[in-house]
Parts: structure tokens; C-alpha cells; sequence
């Protein structure tokens, strides 16, 4: 008894630093302030009408006439009896929000890692690095709460999965079971059909190793029980489904009743989304560098104010008086210049997991390796669009479903999952004594000189491989001139040396905490402990430009973003 209770205690204290972590990042939280989420301040105008009917009739409205003319409340928070799995949710939710979503990002991934028989200090380290990719915090920030909810979930169902291909057959039965049923509820449908491509991946990895070594009655078993589990996931969620599968066929994704196009040509008959709309949000193939350099393409369209900024100079030198600089600088969304319409902040996975990633594609030997790596590489292939059309269009066009979800640059939510899990297990890899020391010093070299050489050739080169050139530039010029968009560029040019440079240094540090265990100068712990404090200090650096103390207001203003006017009564 006392030996599993000192099993339990580690595991125990990364819960209790969890909790203590996602409350210190949304502090506000802990004064009553909520978050202020332009999405969901949309929500709550367009739920309005459902919310106060539910509040003066304790009854469920599954009509409001406040959206669009009138519509079904299925995607607009609707609620259905006898949902058990929803109740279970809202326990392990039990933080304030948005504190609860960045807790189930830690948890879920932690959970993962144990699963993947990692000790728990390497479990930690990964949760925290999974938590803090700023794509998954600034989700939060503009109010995705339901992609943020399901993306949490998925390292549970992996862990299912997982579970059942090692023969722990009942486990893995209960865990993909409610881990799924728990998928389905954060009702997200685009996030969970990624979900699932990933799956397919991992599948095929499991499927080509049973062949391998002879273990195709086991494989299909465990096929077996997972399709049994997710079944009884969907019976637990089919009342939402079924109603969302019914409103499906009436909204842009089911087929048009147009018969012509706005030019007067015939309309091509599509039971899904319009390629053009579909691939509307593609991700630049050069964009790919800001998984780990974050300011490489300028961030966002909405970068924090710098006082000493080169655009900040030029509205000076305008006359612009400087109590009204700030706020001029605050309307242009002018640093973002990527292949996108605009962003709310890089999708960066930090450049200490990116040299961790790198050096785990070294490092890691067999399935583990190449169903990460395949899942990487697939979903980046899909997030370019419209920038690698003929491959977007084979699976526009032939894979079920895939036509149905627009903004494709969401897929790179499987590299947000994959690219950790094998970050941390090139860090346990090179810090076991069983590897041997001359494959270690290779792998090093190879890592450091692919991820250092990199920044380093951006840092010296970036004049002649980057124009700084955004698409909305030629309006800019024509309206203000020339002197206006030169300012800009040079922003864009500065924080792309900033930020690289500090990736640079970055690499160069991990390398060397990694050269000197080698050299046996440090301990196992001390670099995972270095390794954590360094991972979580650049992404939450990045993280606060975007996330922070500023989002949060009072909660009544929150709760009430839209007050009524002596007008709106009179209406």
C-alpha cells in the first residue's frame, strides 16, 4: 500500500501543478474577471433569445428567430435531456474559464505521454509544452471554445487506442469509450474528423507492424473493440448528432438550390463547401518556419504597440500628436504579410520542441517515429490549400466528407499533437544510458546544425529570401504613399531578426544542455528541469503578445456585451 502511494504522489503534485499553472496564466480568473471573446460575444447576441426563453420556462427551445432570420439552436448551445457525458465534462472543466481548457490541454496530454510508458517528468514537460503552443492559446483568446474543448481532448482518445493495440484490450475499451464520447460532446465535428485522419494514420502504422511480425488476428481484434467503443461514444451523443446531421443538409454544406452562378452560368451541383471557400484560409509554404520562428511572417494583424517602432516614427514625424499614436497604430492590421486574409497570431510551436522534434526524427526508431511523422506531414500538406491545390483537390474531391470543412489551416492541429509527443521522446531518447554515446554526438550534431542553420541563414540572408511584402500593400501605397509602407516593412523585418535570433539562441542552449549530460556535466533531471523552464518561458513569452491580462474584463460586462438602447425599447 505504501509503495502505491508513493507512485501515486508524483503524479498527484503535476495534477496540483497544473491547476496552480493555468490559474497563474489567466489570473484575472481569480478576481471574477472573464475573458472578453469576440466570438462569443457574437454567441451570446445571436443565444440571446434562446437563453432567455430557457431562463423564464426551464423548458429548451430548439427554434430562435434572433439568427439569421431564424434557424435551429443545435450549434447554438443547445441542450438535450438524459446527457450524462456532458455532466461528466462539466466535472472535469471544474477551473474557471478559460483556465479549465488550458488545465484539459495538460491533463489529456499528460495522460497520453503515461500511456507511451514515459516517466512522469517527461510526461510533465510534454503536457506543458502541448499546453502553452500558442495556436492552442489563441484560440482561447478570440473565443474558439468548442475547437478548444475537442483539441483536448484528442490525446485522450489516442491514449484509448493505444491502450487496446497493446492488449490491455478492457482499458482501452473504457478509455476510447468515454475519451470519444467526451470528443463528441465538445461538439467541434471539424476538429474530431481531424481527429480521426490522424487515427487513420496511426492505423495504418499498427497495420503495417502486425504484418511484420505475424500479428493480424490481434490487429483486427483490437479493430474490433475500438469500433464497438466508438459506437457506444456516438449512442451516448445521438441526439445532437442526429439533429446536427438533419440541419446539415439545410446550411451551406448540403447542396444548393441554385441553379446558376452570378455571372449566369450554370452551378455545378456540390453536396459540399465551394473549393474557393473551402481553401480561403491556406497556409503559405514558407509560413511553415513560424511553427518555429514565430515572428517570421509578422506575427499577426493585430501585434502589440512598440513605442519604438519604425511606424510609430513615421506617424510622429506626420504630426500625429503622441497621445493619439497608440491608438492609430492599434487600427491598422498592417505586420501579418503571410498567404492568409489575416491571423490572430502565429501557429508557433517553439523553437526548444522544434530542436526536440528534430532530434527525436534521429533518435526514435520504429512505428512511434512514423506515425508522428506521417501525421505531421499530412497535416501540413493539407493546411497549404489552395497553395498545393492539387493535392488539397484529390481530397476535396475523392476523400468522404473532407468538402464539408472550410479553413483548412485548422488541420494543423495534428502537428500541434504529433510534434510534442515526439519532441519529448527525442529528449528521453538521448538521455538514456542504453544509447550509445557515438549515435547521441551524431544526432546532436545533425539536429543543431539543421535547426541552428536554419536561423542562421535567415538571420544573415532574410534581406534576399523575404520581401516583407503583405497583400494589402499596393492599397496601403496608393492611400498614404510609399514612406508609410516602407515604415511597416521595416517592422516586419525587425521583429523577423528579433524573433530569429532568439530562436538561435534557443537551439544553441538546448544543444548544449544536451552536449554536457553527454559529457556527464549534468544529470538527467537537471536538463529536463532546464529543458521545461526554457520551453515554457519562450512560449508563454510569445503566448502573452497575444493572450493576456488585457482580455479580461468584469464579468457583467462580459456577460452583457450588448445593452439595450432607449431606441432599441422603443422598437
Amino acid at each position: 500500500m505504501t509503495f502505491s502511494i508513493k507512485k501515486i504522489v508524483p503524479h498527484l503534485a503535476v495534477v496540483l501543478v497544473f491547476i496552480v499553472t493555468a490559474l497563474l496564466y489567466f489570473s484575472p480568473v481569480l478576481s471574477g474577471k472573464k475573458m472578453f471573446q469576440s466570438d462569443i460575444q457574437q454567441y451570446r447576441g445571436m443565444a440571446k433569445e434562446q437563453m432567455d426563453f430557457r431562463a423564464q420556462t426551464g423548458e429548451e427551445p430548439y427554434w430562435t428567430d434572433a439568427a439569421f432570420g431564424g434557424m435551429p439552436t443545435y450549434q447554438l448551445g443547445a441542450k438535450y435531456p438524459y446527457n450524462w457525458i456532458k455532466s461528466l465534462d462539466l466535472s472535469i472543466r471544474f477551473l474557471p474559464r478559460p483556465a479549465d481548457y488550458l488545465f484539459l490541454y495538460f491533463i489529456g496530454f499528460y495522460i497520453l505521454l503515461l500511456v507511451l510508458r514515459l516517466d512522469w517528468k517527461y510526461a510533465g514537460l510534454g503536457a506543458l509544452a502541448f499546453g502553452f503552443s500558442s495556436y492552442l492559446i489563441i484560440i482561447l483568446g478570440v473565443g474558439h471554445n468548442a475547437k478548444a474543448h475537442a483539441i483536448a481532448y484528442m490525446p485522450l482518445v489516442l491514449s484509448g487506442i493505444i491502450l487496446t493495440f497493446r492488449k490491455k484490450y478492457i482499458w482501452g475499451f473504457i478509455l476510447t469509450a468515454v475519451a470519444m464520447a467526451l470528443e463528441i460532446v465538445a461538439n467541434h465535428v471539424q476538429m474530431t474528423y481531424y481527429l480521426m485522419l490522424l487515427v487513420l494514420v496511426l492505423g495504418i502504422a499498427y497495420l503495417i507492424d502486425a504484418i511484420r511480425k505475424k500479428e493480424l488476428p490481434h490487429f483486427f481484434k483490437s479493430v474490433g473493440i475500438l469500433v464497438l467503443a466508438v459506437v457506444l461514444a456516438v449512442g451516448t451523443n445521438a441526439a445532437s448528432l442526429m439533429a446536427t446531421s438533419e440541419y446539415s443538409a439545410f446550411s451551406t454544406r448540403g447542396k444548393s438550390e441554385l441553379s446558376i452562378n452570378p455571372d449566369g452560368t450554370a452551378k455545378q451541383d456540390a453536396s459540399g463547401l465551394d473549393k474557393a471557400y473551402i481553401n480561403q484560409y491556406s497556409y503559405g509554404i514558407s509560413e511553415t518556419l513560424d511553427l518555429f520562428i514565430a515572428g517570421l511572417y509578422g506575427g499577426s494583424n493585430s501585434e502589440p504597440y512598440n513605442k519604438d517602432s519604425a511606424f510609430t516614427e513615421f506617424l510622429l514625424k506626420q504630426g500625429v500628436p503622441p497621445a493619439q499614436v497608440e491608438s492609430i497604430f492599434g487600427q491598422f492590421g498592417l505586420y501579418y504579410w503571410g498567404s492568409q486574409p489575416g491571423v490572430s497570431g502565429p501557429a508557433y510551436l517553439g523553437a526548444v520542441v522544434v530542436f526536440l522534434f528534430v532530434l527525436g526524427i534521429f533518435m526514435v526508431k520504429g512505428r512511434l517515429k512514423w506515425w508522428l511523422l506521417g501525421g505531421t506531414i499530412l497535416s501540413l500538406l493539407l493546411s497549404y490549400g489552395g497553395n498545393l491545390s492539387w493535392f488539397t483537390d484529390l481530397w476535396i474531391d475523392y476523400f468522404p466528407l473532407y468538402d464539408k470543412f472550410r479553413a483548412v489551416t485548422s488541420i494543423q492541429v495534428i502537428a500541434e499533437v504529433c510534434v510534442p509527443v515526439l519532441a519529448v521522446f527525442g529528449l528521453y531518447k538521448i538521455l538514456q544510458k542504453t544509447e550509445a554515446k557515438e549515435d547521441k554526438l551524431k544526432a546532436l550534431k545533425w539536429t543543431t546544425g539543421i535547426t541552428g542553420g536554419v536561423s542562421l541563414i535567415i538571420l544573415l540572408f532574410n534581406g534576399t529570401l523575404f520581401s516583407f511584402a503583405g497583400g494589402n500593400d499596393a492599397y496601403y501605397i496608393q492611400n498614404f504613399g510609399m514612406e508609410f509602407i516602407s515604415a511597416v516593412k521595416d517592422d516586419r523585418k525587425a521583429l523577423l531578426i528579433k524573433d530569429t535570433l532568439k530562436t538561435l539562441i534557443l537551439v544553441l542552449i538546448a544543444a548544449g544542455l544536451i552536449w554536457f549530460y553527454i559529457k556527464k556535466k549534468l544529470s538527467e533531471t537537471q536538463v529536463i528541469v532546464v529543458m521545461a523552464i526554457l520551453i515554457v518561458f519562450d512560449l508563454v513569452q510569445v503566448d502573452r503578445r497575444y493572450v493576456n491580462t488585457e482580455n479580461f474584463m468584469a464579468a457583467r460586462l462580459v456577460e452583457q456585451p450588448f445593452q439595450a438602447t432607449q431606441a432599441d425599447k422603443q422598437i
